[in-house]
């Protein structure tokens, strides 16, 4: 798996305004708490697109009413990529 088609790239950006701008930081369908450490200190994750296939690692700092994009990537059946390179989690 490569990086993220162009296609999908405006798509991304919506979904990530729509779903973190209020409350992000309450579990819904589309976004839950990470279980596990990850790398890249996440403790968000949303999920959305075409089969659920993207992946936005985020955290939220209440104290400062702040979200912050730590990742973003493409999962394919149990494999997860991040800028082309698969990670677990």
């Amino acid at each position: 798996m490569g990086a993220i088609e162009r296609k999908y790239h405006s798509l991304i950006r919506k979904m990530i305004a729509l779903h973190l701008a209020h409350a992000p930081d309450h579990e819904t369908r589309d976004r839950k708490p990470l279980l596990r450490e990850v790398e890249f200190d996440a403790t968000w994750e949303l999920r959305f697109g075409p089969n659920n296939r993207f992946r936005v690692f985020y955290r939220v700092d209440l104290d400062r009413g702040k979200v912050e994009i730590l990742a973003v990537g493409v999962k394919e059946g149990s494999r997860l990529s991040i800028g082309g390179q698969e990670i677990e989690i």
